[in-house]
C-alpha cells in the first residue's frame, strides 16, 4: 500500500468515526503527507487575504496551493464564488485539503466541495494557527504552524 493509499485511509477512518459530512479529515501532519505523496493533491487556504497578509500561510509548491476565501474581508460574508472558484482550479477527483485559522471554516468548504462532486474533499485538523493557549495566543499548542510544518510569515 502507498503512502498515498494510508493515508487516505486514515482520513476515512476518521470520517466514519466521526460521522463527517466529506471524505475525512487529516492532520496536520497527515496533510502534508499526502501533498508530498499524491502532486494531484491541492491544499486550499480558505482564510481570508488579510489572514494570509498579518499572519502568513503554508509555504508548499504554488501547483499543490491555492487560496480561495470562504468569508470574504472586510464584509465578513461568505464568498458566493467559492464554489465556482474552486471548480476552476482543482478538479473534482483530486485529493483537496481544507485549510483555515483553526479548523472551523475548512470544515464547511469541505462539506460544501462534497456536496459539489468532489470526492476526497478532506478538512486538515488544527487549522494553520491552531486553538489559542491560557494567554490567548495561537500557534503554541496545535495546528500547522505549532507542528513544524514549512510556512512563511506575513
Amino acid at each position: 500500500m502507498t503512502a498515498r493509499d494510508e493515508l487516505l485511509q486514515a482520513a476515512a477512518r476518521r470520517q466514519q468515526a466521526q460521522q463527517l459530512p466529506y471524505f475525512g479529515a487529516l492532520s496536520p501532519q497527515e496533510a502534508f503527507g499526502l501533498l508530498q505523496a499524491d502532486p494531484a493533491a491541492v491544499l486550499v487556504d480558505v482564510r481570508t487575504q488579510a489572514e494570509l497578509d498579518w499572519v502568513g500561510g503554508p509555504d508548499l509548491p504554488d501547483a499543490q496551493q491555492l487560496h480561495i476565501e470562504w468569508i470574504t474581508y472586510p464584509a465578513g460574508t461568505q464568498n458566493p464564488a467559492f464554489l465556482d472558484q474552486l471548480k476552476a482550479r482543482v478538479p473534482t477527483g483530486a485529493p483537496v485539503l481544507f485549510l483555515c485559522r483553526s479548523a472551523a471554516r475548512s470544515k464547511h468548504a469541505a462539506r460544501v466541495a462534497t456536496a459539489a462532486g468532489y470526492q476526497f474533499a478532506m478538512d486538515v485538523l488544527e487549522g494553520f494557527e491552531g486553538a489559542r493557549n491560557e494567554q490567548h495566543h495561537r500557534k503554541t499548542v496545535e495546528g500547522w504552524c505549532f507542528r513544524g510544518l514549512p510556512w512563511h510569515g506575513a
